[in-house]
């Protein structure tokens, strides 16, 4: 059950989405926006359909139809207008102490809308806006709930020191609320774009919808809770009791009871540029490439404060990872206790051990996260399976009863294994696996994931060597696997092989495994080499499998999870792509 879930039947999905993720995706390898996260995660969600959108900035309630029905229903409620909708929002300006309504025609100017007088030949806009009262504090639903006694001044609610107040829009333009704010003298707190106090978001959000229940007709209320974020960031004193705005995105897409371990802060993405912070267990994890500065030092204070953690490790990152010491690789305690030499953690319900004294290598690369669970799961995306074999019912007329085929095992071939988070998952699910690294240390280590898992590592193949004569050795022994999973390093070295980069040798590394795919098997292709553009990754793939005279069947591109968020100011770096080939 994930948190931003608020209502879920046959026909409807409402979920409460967080700020900073789009409704969608707005390019074809930008982060995913929560309809693609949602549509690729379950198989019960692959038909989801959009019926309205929110602003990336703007958290609430929003609505996906999940049948062809539904979505006929849906879109002519929202196109008859006869859906209520109301926001709440944060301003650090004057307001007006009764109701204000709002009626203008809208056009854009660049990047930007701007009112126009009714009857411009523009489209009509209308919002009626109103403070809210001490009685409206209930209405909140917050989480973690924060003493809303200390936030009440007055007649009207006050959050941080600024105003909340209730918008209400009656018609459904772009940026209709954002443009009748700022036009009347209380622009929303983070919304620089209408001229905005700077802020870590726009402090918007979608707090209730109101409809009829597509099939039923029955009228439906949704109200989607307020981030603590909400009402205690804007307040920017630093102290432990505030809320990260960041975070709340973290919480709403994570299962705290099947995962505690995440990416925390993403460089610029979240507002600390070349900073990154990992939640680990009961352990933060930060790095960039120098000490912490007096702002970092406080503000993995205030995470430690918030989060259900005892100590805090940073790393220092250098060019020259190779030729550094040990000791000086090793992240170092500076808030907290220290981790014991071995810990685990939890990512979708499996464990995974992890140690902060390996160097730069902690055992698990939390990008992957969602690549594991596909494994996990067996559901690549949507109308992608991870085998296509489907049970088929086999008729026994001498018994006179009908049984089901057993499902043939998957053979799994992990290459560039690491500490087998891949295959632990993938065996979880009933995979035959056989791991190949070019280090016996990292097998052990995944040996040891095999344990902890309750999965009997005697039942797998651990081959220890360079990949690349491995693969020559199992050609030669005609060996098949029904999926190939292909994470290498952006660099590596080999005695057998000599040296490996990413963008020069990808192309080999395809080409040498191939000829162990079977037939319609699944080939999973990943590298986090960040200067190598997503599109001429996806076309060294396409050459080396057209060279082999093979044919693409299925394609499902995935960038990095929602918790390593992709701007501007932090482009991706991570590309993965799942493909069945013929």
């Amino acid at each position: 059950m994930l948190p931003c879930l608020l209502f879920e039947d046959d026909d409807l999905l409402v979920v409460n989405k967080p700020a900073g993720l789009n409704t969608h995706a707005p390019s074809p390898y930008a982060g995913e926006g929560l309809y693609d996260w949602l549509r690729h995660r379950e198989p019960r969600w692959a038909k989801l359909a959009i019926i309205h959108r929110l602003d990336k900035e703007t958290s609430g309630v929003i609505v996906f139809s999940k049948t062809q029905a539904s979505n006929r229903s849906l879109t002519e409620q929202f196109t008859r207008r006869t859906v209520r909708k109301s926001y709440i929002l944060l301003t650090d300006r004057p307001i007006p102490q009764k109701e204000l309504a709002v009626r203008t025609a809208l056009i854009r100017t660049g990047a930007k809308y701007a009112s126009r007088p009714p009857g411009s030949g523009a489209e009509l806009a209308e919002t009626h806006f109103r403070p809210l009262l001490a009685a409206d504090a209930n209405k909140l639903i917050v989480i973690p709930p924060p003493n809303l006694h200390s936030h009440l001044s007055g007649s009207w609610i006050r959050a941080g020191g600024r105003n909340l107040m209730e918008a209400k829009p009656l018609t459904g333009r772009t940026h209709q609320i954002r443009v009748h704010a700022t036009e009347n003298g209380f622009p929303i707190l983070g919304d620089t774009l209408y001229g905005g106090t700077p802020a870590a978001r726009i402090y918007l959000h979608a707090a209730e919808i109101i409809l009829k229940h597509p099939v039923s007709g029955k009228e439906m209320s949704f109200r989607a809770p307020v981030e603590a974020a909400f009402l205690e960031a804007p307040r920017g004193s630093g102290s432990a009791t505030e809320y990260p705005a960041y975070l709340a995105s973290r919480m709403a897409l994570t299962d705290e009871d099947l995962s505690d371990a995440y990416c925390l802060i993403h460089g610029a993405a979240d507002g600390w540029p070349t900073w990154h912070v990992e939640r680990l267990g009961k352990f933060l994890l930060s790095q960039s490439d120098r000490t912490l500065s007096a702002a970092q030092r406080e503000e993995l204070a205030r995470l430690m404060k918030i989060l259900p953690t005892c100590g805090a490790y940073h790393k220092i990152l250098t060019r020259q990872a190779q030729r550094t010491p040990l000791p000086e690789a090793c992240p170092q305690v500076v808030l907290g206790d220290a981790a014991p030499e071995r810990f685990v953690v939890r990512e979708n319900g499996m464990q995974f051990e992890l140690s902060l004294s390996e160097g730069y290598s902690i055992g698990l690369f939390l990008d992957q996260r969602d690549n594991r669970r596909r494994l996990l799961t067996g559901h690549i995306a949507g109308g992608f399976p991870l085998s296509e074999e489907v049970s088929q019912p086999t008729n026994l007329p001498a018994e006179g009863i009908t049984k089901p085929k057993p499902r043939p095992v998957i053979e799994i071939l992990n290459t560039f294994a690491y500490t087998c988070g891949f295959s632990v998952c993938a065996a979880q699910a009933g995979a035959r696996t056989t791991n190949l690294d070019l280090s016996k240390k990292y097998l052990d280590w995944g040996k040891r994931n095999f344990a902890l898992n309750q999965i009997d590592a005697a039942q797998h193949n651990f081959i220890y060597g360079d990949i690349f004569e491995w693969l020559r050795r199992l050609g030669r022994k005609r060996r098949m696997f029904d999926a190939i999973l292909l994470d290498p390093p952006t660099f590596s070295q080999s005695r057998e092989s000599g040296v490996f980069r990413a963008e020069k040798d990808y192309g080999s590394l395809v080409t040498a495994a191939l000829p162990l795919l079977r037939r319609n098997g699944v080939l999973f292709a990943s590298a986090n080499a960040a200067s190598w553009r997503s599109a001429n990754f996806l076309i060294c793939l396409d050459e080396a499998i057209r060279r082999a005279e093979r044919t693409i069947l299925q394609r499902h591109y995935v960038p990095q999870p929602p918790d390593f968020p992709i701007s501007r100011s932090e482009p991706a770096y991570l590309k993965t792509v799942w493909l069945r080939v013929q």
